[in-house]
């Protein structure tokens, strides 16, 4: 009898153990389970809080952008009360902003907290919008409504493209691209040189030699550039070409045209003069009719030493290029300007900001107007 009952509990003790074996499984498993849970969590957690930052971060880079965009608006303001209307490259406006402290700015200023500024960079420039060539000026206004491509703009473009190696026929392609574009736009009914809500008074730059034509028609180029040239035909209309980028829409430009006109050309939102104190060789010798681009860069090389106060002094330095008798007007060429591209970048700590701002000025009150803002990569 002994010796069955001892049996007995060593084959119980037998079986007990591979249950607390299990057990001792089952309680790790939960154990590892609940730990990767309560990992996940803190790391959602954290992802969670270090997006937070990154937000507060860059809304506060944007309001320094923003802060800076005022400060640069105060210097296109007080530059344009001092120059006599007159925009040149040596103009406080010309002066780049190297990249900064912002700590530095507010210590000049006398701000006590100038030291949490110390993790924040500010660099910018000012650029003459009117330096380069503009895409507006391919479509004039005879009237409000009444769009007509601008027969003398269109050659001047086809000579830049040709200055540049490229096909001088995608001019007018780009033409009835950009009248397709103001055909269903608001301001297909400007006709002067303002813009919208301004206190200066409007300047009629409309050329006498236009296309004539409605606002989606061209008795001169019917050529079909991937639109139908008809006024009917508002279902294909392309969209308000607002910048550079936007000529990849049209057929016959490439990415690489486009890059090579870049530093060329501009779109803004009216008609505008080529300022002859800032212009490039290239875009002067493309509108003014006649000049070679040797004789563009001779004039430029003489701008260096001294700029110009009106046309009167822009005719007498294109002669001494040897520009001969050409004649340029107010519609072409002008000495002030009213557009500014202002870049800035902004590094608060991670968060960083490229911004490009174009900036209108009055050329009567010197009031500065932000037209359109882009942040770019």
């Amino acid at each position: 009898m002994a010796i069955t009952t001892a049996s007995a509990a060593s084959g119980a003790t037998r079986r007990r153990r591979p249950q607390r074996g299990a057990a001792i499984i089952s309680a790790l498993l939960v154990a590892a389970l609940a730990a990767i849970l309560v990992s996940g969590m803190l790391w959602r957690q954290q992802v969670q809080v270090r997006r937070i930052e990154n937000q507060r971060l860059l809304a506060q880079g944007q309001w320094i952008a923003r802060a800076a965009l005022d400060w640069t608006r105060l210097v296109l303001r007080s530059e344009g009360d001092t120059s006599a209307g007159v925009t040149y490259l040596g103009g406080a406006w010309g002066m780049p902003v190297a990249k900064t402290r912002l700590s530095d700015f507010l210590g000049q200023i006398g701000e006590a907290r100038a030291q949490q500024g110390a993790d924040t960079w500010l660099s910018g420039s000012i650029e003459d919008a009117q330096a380069r060539f503009n895409l507006r000026n391919l479509v004039s206004a005879s009237a409000p409504g009444a769009l007509q491509l601008n027969l003398a703009q269109i050659q001047a473009f086809a000579r830049l493209l040709q200055l540049l190696g490229i096909d001088g026929q995608l001019a007018k392609n780009a033409a009835v691209y950009v009248r397709s574009g103001l055909a269903h736009s608001i301001t297909r009914f400007q006709t002067g040189s303002t813009v919208p809500g301004s206190t200066g008074a409007a300047t009629n730059t409309t050329n006498p030699q236009q296309v004539a034509g409605g606002a989606g028609g061209g008795a001169n180029f019917t050529d079909n550039p991937g639109i139908t040239d008809a006024d009917s035909n508002s279902a294909v209309a392309p969209l308000l070409m607002t910048s550079v980028d936007s000529l990849l829409d049209v057929p016959g430009f490439t990415p690489d045209v486009v890059a090579r006109l870049r530093p060329f050309v501009t779109i803004l939102p009216t008609t505008t003069p080529v300022n002859m104190n800032t212009a490039s060789a290239e875009v002067i010798a493309a509108t003014v009719q006649g000049m070679s681009l040797s004789s563009a860069q001779a004039f430029v090389a003489r701008r260096q030493t001294v700029f110009f106060h009106n046309l009167a002094d822009v005719q007498l330095a294109l002669q001494g290029a040897g520009a001969g008798q050409t004649s340029v007007d107010s519609t072409q060429g002008d000495v002030n300007t009213s557009y500014f591209l202002v870049h800035g970048r902004v590094q608060h700590e991670r968060a960083v900001v490229n911004r490009t701002t174009l900036v209108w000025r009055d050329p009567l009150t010197h009031m500065t107007r932000i037209v359109r803002v882009r942040d770019e990569p």
